[in-house]
């Protein structure tokens, strides 16, 4: 498939929209290349930009004179490989120099045929030497070479989420040669592979290529203890996120990738895989609370008791909507977690998010008593009476902590 004069007029038409400063401060022979051509040329919208540039020589100082010229930030990327980055608001320009000795064999370097054209915005000029119009055009992914591959091993797990991302097929030899180079994916940092997971947890489509590269072996060096259930698990986590939505109306996306995460993890290591894969302490510590509160949920038999749940909310926290897909997939209390849950997203909610009609100060002045762990014992059991309806003001609060105290110190 040949480019034509209409293709070269999107992307020109598009680049007046929205790249953010002047062309004609790069220098001659610069090109736009990679996702955004292909994105442009699909009709494919993105919130946040990420524009590619080649540049033949000088390309770090091409890109420091943009940023101050335009006061954008700036960063170099690779100072051997002469990549540098410029931001600006809702759009990141990378800048990269040439490799090779021509465009075209620097394009034959790249990962697969649909990210190697290229646009030549001073002649108006699409540049496809690899057939990437042609597999534009069949949806499908086509890797350049086998080689290709293996000088940078993220570009296996890449393929998949590419995959998940445009709806497009893997060419057989392509997904043939990505089966044999799994193994290369070890070699790569915790985070880039991470980075790649996070969009296939967080695609609509994701769960299936997960799946397929799970069954390719793809995840193997990453995610050891995932199973084949637990991969097959991972659709219905996007069939329980799209009955929750569907009910509350909730945007709940970054919790059920999370849940899709989870699932991956062997429960009693799930701590150093998600340190080997560089994930931030904040999922770590979601991931966990919510696991532990699954199992112990698990090994309970019968249905949660007020006390039980309001220590449940207290305990779970942000995890509570990851700890609520994982109960519905197994079906533990599937009624009961969703009746918590709509608890959960009110915020108004006594039991899901109290708010104490008495403080330690008030119980401290008074019942004349000093500050110790009586204070939080006392504050918990007046909170679960609030929920239960047993007292509805500050004076019965005060009352009724006098009571528990004389009670138990008679």
């Amino acid at each position: 498939m040949f480019p034509t004069p209409s293709m070269s007029q999107t992307i020109a038409t598009w680049l007046d929209q929205y790249v953010p400063f002047d062309l004609n401060c790069l220098p001659l022979e610069s090109y736009l290349v990679g996702g955004t051509v292909r994105d442009i040329l699909l009709g494919r919208k993105r919130d946040y930009l990420d524009l590619d540039f080649i540049i033949p020589q000088k390309a770090i100082e091409v890109a420091q004179h943009l940023a101050k010229t335009y006061q954008a930030g700036f960063v170099v990327l690779d100072r051997e490989r002469y990549i540098a980055r410029v931001v600006f608001p809702q759009i990141t320009c990378d800048f990269a120099q040439q490799e090779g000795e021509t465009l075209e064999a620097d394009l034959w370097r790249r990962d697969f045929t649909i990210n190697a054209i290229a646009y030549c915005f001073r002649e108006a000029k699409i540049s496809d030497p690899t057939g990437g119009l042609n597999d534009l055009k069949h949806q499908v992914i086509r890797m350049i070479s086998a080689r290709n591959l293996q000088d940078d091993p993220l570009r296996l797990l890449r393929g998949y989420r590419q995959a998940a991302q445009l709806n497009f097929t893997l060419e057989s030899t392509t997904q043939l040669t990505l089966k044999e180079l799994a193994p290369e994916l070890k070699k790569v940092a915790g985070e880039r592979v991470k980075t790649e997971l996070n969009y296939l947890l967080s695609s609509p489509l994701g769960s299936y290529w997960l799946e397929v590269a799970w069954q390719d072996k793809i995840l193997e060096s990453w995610l050891p203890n995932a199973t084949a259930e637990s991969v097959s698990l991972l659709a219905e986590i996007d069939h329980c996120a799209a009955l929750i939505n569907s009910k509350f109306k909730v945007n709940i996306s970054e919790s059920v990738a999370l849940a899709k995460f989870t699932l991956l993890l062997s429960p009693s290591k799930a701590g150093a895989e998600l340190l080997n894969l560089k994930a931030s302490r904040l999922e770590i510590k979601l991931i966990i609370n919510a696991l532990q509160k699954f199992n112990l949920l698990k090994e309970n038999p019968s249905s949660l008791t007020v006390r039980e749940q309001y220590f449940l909310f207290l305990e779970t926290q942000d995890s509570f909507v990851i700890l609520t897909l994982l109960c519905l997939i197994f079906k533990i209390f599937p009624e009961e977690m969703m009746s918590l849950l709509e608890r959960y997203l009110n915020l108004e909610d006594p039991l899901a998010h109290p708010k104490p009609l008495v403080t330690g100060n008030d119980l401290q002045e008074y019942l004349g008593i000093k500050p110790s762990p009586l204070i939080g014992k006392l504050l918990t059991e007046l909170q679960i009476a609030y929920i239960e309806g047993k007292v509805h003001t500050v004076q019965e609060s005060l009352t009724l902590a006098r009571e528990i105290l004389e009670k138990n110190n008679p």
